[in-house]
């Protein structure tokens, strides 16, 4: 495939080899050969076994866990393609780790997300791609182009072909994701509910009320990240409560860590969808009411455009 910064190179880390091969198989456009290893003390070893010269490339690597490990493979390709003579490096990183600190939540701590930025940038990166921001804001803490892209859209395909929309209401699990959820709400024209929650510590939430009309509505949870699952349960318990008829929840990116699949799956929730910007692991597969959706068509949809000069933003429309 053809780009007008030259032919289109993809070339793969080790977070997310599924993803990575099927982006490809859309692109119709094969992954470069790379060698992305560690030496005996679990240093970062990368070469590219192709010739890049004034080649237009992607990166496809996701900073998921375990986070350090993916964020360096990510930096050191993205070296090794600048010394390479790469005519432009797109980092696509469809799970931007650290994005959760983008803030000073008190004295002496870090903004963690902007120190991340400024590595990649650093290191080479001509732009960034990335999926479902956890803030918005983040965009602004790079200085060279970044494209954050939505999964919305096709979440809302699968709603309409799952759901009788009509007896739809979306739900924000807190008051911080009420413009996400407003925003899927809009698209498939259903009412808006949000469950208010006060969090005692991290990877820990209290649902205190629901604010909204949820009797005998399908509910559907909808937000960036699902991490412990405690959110999503207790808020699925609360919804329950105000007489929902049943509780599902769209979430971009499936962290999921520690017991949070067992959590979920012996939890009220009928289903949790989760797209493959992480890996899924077999507990993921194997569990009754979790669902992935890939993301590969619009994430190759996006580095094609990219690739021409085209719009991206168009694809939201």
């Amino acid at each position: 495939m053809a780009a007008k910064n030259g032919a289109i190179r993809l070339v793969a880390g080790n977070s997310n080899p599924q993803l990575a091969e099927a982006i490809a198989a859309h692109l119709s456009t094969p992954l470069t050969k790379a060698v992305v290893r560690r030496f005996a003390d679990m240093e970062v070893f990368v070469e590219i076994e192709e010739n890049v010269r004034g080649s237009d490339v992607f990166i496809l690597q996701s900073t998921s866990y375990p986070t350090n490990d993916h964020l360096m493979e990510l930096l050191i390709i993205t070296d090794a393609l600048r010394r390479s003579s790469a005519q432009r490096i797109t980092a696509v990183i469809p799970y931007f780790g650290y994005a959760r600190q983008d803030r000073k939540p008190g004295p002496r701590t870090p903004i963690s997300a902007k120190l991340v930025a400024n590595l990649i940038t650093t290191a080479g990166a001509d732009r960034v791609m990335t999926l479902d921001l956890h803030a918005g804001q983040i965009q602004g803490f790079f200085d060279i182009p970044t494209d954050n892209l939505y999964a919305s859209p096709m979440m809302t395909r699968d709603i309409k072909e799952k759901f009788d929309v009509g007896k739809v209401t979306i739900i924000s699990p807190d008051v911080g994701g009420v413009a996400r959820a407003r925003g899927l709400a809009k698209r498939i024209n259903a009412p808006l509910a949000i469950v208010d929650k006060r969090r005692e510590r991290a990877g820990e939430s209290e649902v205190m009320n629901v604010i909204g009309e949820v009797d005998d509505r399908i509910c559907i949870l909808v937000d960036d990240i699902v991490d412990s699952g405690g959110t999503l349960v207790n808020a699925a318990e609360a919804l329950l409560k105000q007489g929902a008829h049943s509780v599902y929840a769209y979430i971009t990116h499936g962290v999921l860590s520690g017991e949070a699949v067992a959590r979920i799956t012996a939890s009220k929730l009928k289903e949790l969808v989760i797209t493959d910007s992480i890996q899924p692991t077999a507990a993921v597969r194997g569990a009754r009411n979790i669902r992935v959706l890939s993301i590969a068509t619009l994430i190759g949809e996006a580095i094609a455009r990219t690739a021409h000069e085209e719009s991206v933003s168009s694809l939201f429309d």
